[in-house]
């Protein structure tokens, strides 16, 4: 099937770990931003020395994380083509599909006649209907919440329609419910990226999101690399919320993850595995936990975490595998909002038949990993540059597609 020999790719999504605000970052208000960098330079260096040996400390100048002579694989960046800044965005473009409009937003909360439809058709009246942090709004909204039974609704900077309620209040299954309701509502000028479900547990002073959540994410459009993929008889394993993202389209088996340990594993798990095709994995906690807490004590411990984890990674490769690491937007946790930031993602690319040392530059878009995963496949595409031929030890044409 490949030109390469190569099988599987793994592709692990470091969620929103950026390096470095992009050209338009001011429009965004993110004029400043690095994730990576200001994380360590807040916490006085970061400890990566597995990451470091791939060549992260060659892409930009990291503080702990200094650039080696001899890096065992590729590195470089990605720009976001597309506009906007939020989660379904940034993977869809990773897998092909570059947007001409941001999802909308709604800065003011939503609009009333929604609300009062919305309220109809679930039953309830709902509580809140701005935009706010997802740990302020329960302290604002859930004392009130446990009082009334009203679900809380909110958003953020980005494209989501988010419903918080407490589990003993409104069990799960039926914040689902009135989530997928919401979903089904919300098309056109209202079609905003993610529905997301947040239940939560506890009372005043110490409400604790659990690891419950679901998102409810729009179809996205055919073609996708996972589309083809699977039209071309290769496996598509999904771990943590990718299921989420492309709502089950292109993916032909999944496991949710509450944490990033967890996504490590269940990659793991698929890695052990005798199957060929893509692993396509996100790692949450970088962003949900630490980047929208702005906690860079915490930012940092997660990343040296998951370096530490990164040679049980490597390890469990085999000489048919490639490996990529990079992230989908950037939520730096020094900025002062809370939301995420328009930044270049990283991009380290390993595997045992992978030129050592090849910089990768600063690629024009996040499409040109899926034209690459395409190229290694021999599948047709024609969005973004492929860079399978500055990557891989036996020859292929640089290019678009194959």
């Amino acid at each position: 099937m490949s030109n390469h020999n190569i099988n599987r790719i793994t592709v692990i999504i470091l969620d929103s770990v950026g390096i470095g605000a992009l050209p338009d970052a001011g429009i965004y208000g993110d004029t400043g931003s690095n994730t990576i960098v200001n994380t360590a330079r807040a916490v006085g260096g970061l400890n990566l020395p597995n990451l470091a040996k791939l060549g992260l400390g060659n892409i930009t100048d990291i503080p702990g994380v200094p650039p080696v002579d001899s890096p065992t694989g590729a590195y470089g960046k990605m720009n976001e083509q597309s506009p906007g800044k939020d989660t379904t965005t940034g993977h869809w473009e990773m897998a092909g599909i570059i947007l001409d409009q941001p999802f909308p937003v709604f800065p003011n909360g939503f609009p009333d006649n929604l609300i009062q439809e919305y309220q109809q058709r679930i039953g309830r009246k709902i509580l809140g209907n701005k935009v706010a942090s997802g740990t302020a709004i329960l302290e604002e909204l859930g004392t009130e919440h446990l009082r009334t039974g009203k679900p809380i609704v909110y958003t953020s900077a980005d494209s989501v329609f988010q419903v918080a309620a407490h589990e003993e209040i409104l069990p799960v299954d039926e914040l689902y419910q009135i989530c997928e309701t919401a979903r089904t509502m919300l098309t056109g000028e209202l079609a905003v990226g993610r529905v997301i479900a947040r239940p939560f547990i506890g009372k005043l002073g110490s409400f604790k999101r659990t690891p419950n959540r679901h998102d409810f994410s729009l179809l996205p459009p055919e073609g996708t690399i996972l589309d083809l993929l699977v039209a071309n008889n290769l496996a598509v394993m999904a771990v943590g919320k990718i299921i989420d993202i492309f709502a089950g389209k292109g993916i032909t088996e999944y496991v949710r993850t509450k944490n990033n340990a967890e996504g490590v594993d269940k990659t793991l798990a698929y890695l052990r595995q005798k199957n060929k095709g893509l692993i396509f994995t996100n790692l949450i906690e970088f962003d949900q936990s630490y980047g929208h807490r702005n906690d860079p004590p915490g930012y940092a411990r997660a990343l040296e975490e998951f370096d530490a984890r990164l040679p049980q990674i490597i390890t469990a490769l085999n000489n048919d595998d490639l490996l990529v690491l990079t992230a989908d937007h950037g939520c730096d946790p020094t900025m002062p909002g809370t939301d995420h930031t328009r930044e270049y993602v990283p991009l380290l690319v390993y595997g045992p038949q992978v030129k050592a040392g090849v910089n990768l530059g600063v690629r024009s878009t996040f499409a040109d990993l899926a034209t690459t995963i395409a190229a290694i496949f021999n599948i047709p595409f024609e969005v973004g540059d492929s860079f399978a031929g500055e990557i891989m030890t036996r020859g292929m044409t640089r290019g678009r597609g194959c």
